[in-house]
């Protein structure tokens, strides 16, 4: 079902039951409708025809607001009908949001203003101040056509400008559809999802939830201790979450009510299974690997043994191969380029792209990530193409090492890379965040020897007391490869 349509359903029938909660705001059904209804008419009222990217079709609305009470009716409201919603981070630079805006150039844009949203056309100058609690009446929300735009979000951007990704709404409904009886969603459901709505995790989260009636948890900004309370004072049955998110709510007392755990982003170690296992001991745990342009791809089941490279088999509908170079089936065990076929791959980027990311061959598709398939069909991940260091004539694949640094006691978060060398190539390197004081040199290489060949060690490792990260808890890869150039006093060299 749309969500416009079944945001009115819930509203109808339930309207009293909440919704979407941000800390001490809640939305319940009834005034999310009310809500979506006024901004569908304010935003048809300030833009009566398209003028952006996307074409003449369409009114393509910004939201940068950023985890907002109000959020969800101005998502709801930019997706119903003949609207497309862009989701641009507001945390971002502010020289990256400009350039994101003008390759929009969106018809559009609404920002917070306090507790109220301010809707604009930035071609006409005109604009209108929305504050919850208006009781006139509007016309339900019109439903979008399947194969139409309706969502442009953008890559996470941690190495360059994030690229805009374009969704029609057929592959999100199928994948709402095959999602939801997968993952158990229904209304008794009550989602934390901490992240930020401007991108795909949690924006996904919340659409799945509100779809099925449940209550959706938000916050402004994750932390552990008040994410542990919504989670205690809210019942939360299922948490959506990166990892990092997830080992700083291990560090609290264990809680009983969850039970069910989404992570996605990347890989948990086997530490942190354990640490699932003891904080939320009646938790089905379960790690997915997908892209912003493939949507899901694999995912696991509980209870499969921790390992830092298997992503899980194929979601519903989904069908996966490992390819060479020329385009011939890998054998099992053996390396390759992964390619989907799946109902759930994304438009494409919007204009012309830098030639790296999304790329379909016929009825397949890929990234350019790198893996393996085990003959009983689990897919391991080992990077992603270009991405592959050639060090001393060896193929290294730095997520391959990131995730067995990740599993030593010492490591809370890890970057690995290549840098250029006159003799080797390239060479390893890594950039770490200690847990705890006290991790030595020497502990560390004994650590690696034992997880790693001698092949896969970094040669030059630094200690950084508080990894910089991207609002989505990724490590920001930018600014660690630029402190490690610039010799930045925010490292500490180990070895």
């Amino acid at each position: 079902m749309p969500l416009s349509g079944a945001i009115e359903r819930h509203a109808a029938t339930r309207p009293a039951n909440p919704a979407f909660q941000l800390e001490d705001r809640v939305l319940s059904y009834g005034a999310l409708s009310r809500a979506a209804r006024q901004l569908f008419a304010t935003l048809a009222t300030l833009a009566p025809e398209g003028r952006s990217s996307i074409g003449p079709d369409n009114r393509l609305v910004a939201i940068v607001t950023g985890n907002h009470a109000l959020f969800p009716a101005a998502f709801v409201a930019a997706t119903a009908g003949n609207h497309c919603a862009a989701l641009i981070d507001p945390h971002l630079p502010e020289a990256i949001r400009r350039r994101l805006m003008g390759k929009l150039d969106p018809d559009l844009v609404i920002t917070i203003e306090g507790q109220a949203l301010r809707l604009r056309n930035p071609h006409t100058g005109t604009a209108s101040l929305f504050i919850e609690g208006d009781t006139e009446a509007h016309p339900p929300l019109p439903e979008g056509k399947d194969d139409a735009p309706f969502l442009i979000v953008f890559t996470s951007g941690t190495t360059a400008d994030p690229k805009p990704i374009i969704r029609d709404r057929r592959s999100w409904r199928i994948s709402l559809a095959s999602g939801a009886p997968f993952f158990g969603i229904d209304a008794a459901t009550s989602t934390y999802a901490p992240g930020p709505l401007a991108h795909g995790l949690a924006l996904y989260a919340m659409t799945e939830t509100l779809l099925a009636g449940g209550a959706f948890h938000s916050a402004r900004h994750f932390d552990a201790e008040g994410g542990l309370a919504t989670i205690r004072a809210a019942a939360i049955r299922r948490l959506v979450l990166v990892p990092t998110m997830l080992r700083r709510l291990c560090e609290g007392a264990p809680v009983e009510s969850v039970d069910a755990i989404t992570v996605a982003g990347a890989k948990l170690t086997a530490a942190d299974h354990a640490l699932c296992t003891r904080n939320f001991p009646k938790a089905a745990l379960r790690e997915y690997y997908g892209a912003s342009e493939l949507g899901f791809v694999t995912v696991t089941t509980p209870g499969d043994p921790a390992s830092s490279t298997a992503v899980g088999k194929a979601f519903s509908g989904v069908r996966l191969c490992v390819l060479d170079d020329a385009g011939k089936a890998r054998p099992a065990g053996e390396t390759g380029t992964i390619f989907v076929e799946s109902p759930l791959v994304a438009t494409g980027y919007l204009g012309t792209g830098d030639g790296a990311g999304l790329a379909r061959f016929g009825a397949l598709a890929t990234v350019g990530d790198l893996g393996f398939m085990e003959a009983g069909g689990t897919l391991h991940l080992l990077g992603r193409s270009g991405g592959m260091v050639l060090s001393g004539g060896n193929n290294i694949y730095p997520s391959e090492v990131e995730a067995a640094l990740l599993g030593l006691a010492g490591v809370s978060a890890a970057h690995v890379f290549g840098v250029e060398h006159a003799d080797l190539g390239s060479e390893l390197v890594a950039v770490i965040e200690p847990r705890g004081p006290g991790l030595t040199a020497e502990a560390l290489k004994a650590a690696m020897a034992d997880v790693l060949p001698r092949y896969k060690q970094p040669r030059r490792i630094w200690l950084c007391r508080a990894m910089p990260v991207t609002p989505s808890g990724k490590v920001e890869a930018k600014t660690v490869r630029q402190w490690v150039a610039e010799g930045s006093d925010a490292l500490e060299r180990l070895v």
